[in-house]
Order: structure tokens, then sequence, then C-alpha cells
């Protein structure tokens, strides 16, 4: 008996299928009744508030079209963004459209990341090469751990 009950509560808790086209946050059907004077009561359903929005993604430089629920609207709001969202919010909350979006987010943020590692790594080549040039004094290099000061050669 607990593992039919238990099967029940898993069905009803998993995400309905529009939800993987959008960012819903968590939010499910519920379902209930509808209990008037008479007290007949008659099943129903309630769904979440789903708008579409389109939202810039700085990082993808591009407008994205997506269905959303409002409170995921007022939460990407108070993130700062879609990126923001996207990249803070647990993947359980963010279903397959989310999922993706993340994906994406993620390999341009790490190809400018490697471009920006390159850069910096040519910059210090090129001042590394300039400064040794330069430099025609010997240079003295003492470890921290001796008490005695530095004596140039």
């Amino acid at each position: 008996m607990l593992s039919s009950t238990s099967s029940i509560v898993q069905l009803a808790k998993a995400p309905f299928k529009r939800a993987q086209r959008g960012l819903f946050g968590g939010k499910q059907i519920q379902f209930g009744n509808n209990v008037p004077f008479s007290k007949t009561k008659t099943r129903r359903t309630w769904l979440p508030n789903v708008q579409t929005k389109r939202l810039f993604s700085e990082t993808l430089n591009d407008w994205i079209r997506l269905n959303m629920t409002t409170s995921v609207i007022r939460t990407v709001d108070k993130k700062g963004g879609l990126d923001r969202y996207l990249l803070e919010t647990r993947p359980d909350l963010l279903g397959e459209k989310g999922l993706e979006l993340r994906g994406k987010i993620v390999e341009v943020l790490k190809i400018k990341q490697a471009k920006k590692s390159l850069e910096n790594a040519h910059k210090l080549n090129i001042t590394n090469t300039t400064t040794l040039n330069s430099s025609t004094a010997p240079v003295n290099i003492t470890s921290s751990a001796s008490s005695s000061p530095a004596v140039p050669l």
C-alpha cells in the first residue's frame, strides 16, 4: 500500500511536459476541488501563470524568447538578469530549456576566459622580455629566512 501511494505522489510531483519548454521555477499543475455553497465537490486544476517574455542575454549578446512563470520573471529581475539567474539557480528548477541555455552561457564564458588568459599571458611575455633586456645590473636573490640584510655583489 505504501509503495502505491508514494508512486502516486511522485507522479503528481513530476514536472509536466510544458514546463520543460520554458523557465517554470519548479511550478507545477495543482489539483483540487471546486466547493460551492451546496458542498458538491468537482475536481479542477490550477495551471501556473505562464507568460511569454523576450529577455536579453549579455553573455550570448542576443534576445531570447522564453515561456516563464511570473515568479521566475520576478526572480530574474531580482538576480539582475537572465544570465545570473541561469547560473545561480539549482538545475532541478531550470528544466530542459534552462539547462540548455545554461550550457550555452557556460561555453561562451569559458571561451571568453580562455581568450582573456591568453591575452594576459601574451602581455606578461612582452613585459618580461622588455624588463629582462633593459636591466643591466645584477640582481641579488636572498631567502627570506636569513636575518642578514642583502649585500650587493
